[in-house]
């Protein structure tokens, strides 16, 4: 009879601490989601503070992702187009969806340039989930801006990553036959050109860090991109 009164203490013991446990983790959850999700709320309350005092017009190219749309001078490469730099370094595909309805759809686009996926292989998404997010972003676009095109930039070779090319590529695979059976997505290949004889991403193309780009970098960028922003 005691050793059946000292099982059930026993095994109420345990229960209580799983319990215990588990309420820990969630509570450990519920404290990290909203710093995950406002991890760019900083910059996106700085758009739209630009936005109150100098408003922008509709209509415009905008150009949105990370940190290589961000540092990219869009007034000395595209000095006659209307332009918009809405760029965030360090983000993820899902951020731009997450932020959609701030970044996005107050604009009203004729083009969105989209450059983002670098950091989500970095981060440790497949090419699948990738390319999974970036069906979600396009999704938004036709829902909510159905006249809108996108140019997605692949994700760029660099040297700071080159060991994760193969993910990368795969990923640009996956997005690039996609675009093409869809009229309103373009995909800009602008990985085959920044590659070298050594069928490795040409030095001269980055920054010290070999992560971004240069002045060098931005050409072969925007040698690609411009001949597909026609806004007519």
């Amino acid at each position: 009879m005691n050793a059946k009164i000292y099982f059930l203490c026993f095994l109420s013991l345990v229960t209580c601490c799983a319990l215990g446990f588990h309420n820990r983790a969630l509570a450990q959850q519920k404290a990290s989601k909203p710093e995950q999700e406002n991890r760019f709320e900083k910059a996106i309350q700085a758009f739209e503070k630009s936005d109150k005092s100098n408003p922008p017009a509709q209509g415009t190219v905008l150009f949105l992702g990370s940190s290589s749309i961000r540092m990219w001078d869009l007034k000395k490469w595209f000095p006659d187009k209307k332009y918009l730099n809405r760029g965030f370094g360090g983000s993820e595909i899902s951020d731009s969806i997450h932020f959609f309805d701030r970044v996005v759809v107050p604009y009203k686009p004729k083009v969105i340039v989209f450059y983002a996926g670098d950091n989500d292989v970095a981060k440790g998404k497949t090419a699948e989930k990738v390319f999974s997010d970036f069906k979600t972003f396009a999704s938004r676009v036709k829902k909510d801006l159905p006249q809108t095109r996108i140019v997605f930039v692949a994700i760029k070779p660099s040297l700071a990553r080159w060991k994760l090319v193969e993910p990368m590529r795969k990923a640009n695979q996956l997005i690039k036959g996609y675009a093409d059976g869809d009229k309103q997505i373009v995909f800009a290949d602008i990985d085959t050109p920044m590659i070298g004889k050594d069928k490795k991403p040409m030095i001269k193309l980055f920054k010290e860090d070999g992560l971004h780009l240069n002045e060098q970098g931005y050409k072969i960028w925007f040698d690609v991109i411009q001949p597909l922003l026609k806004l007519n």
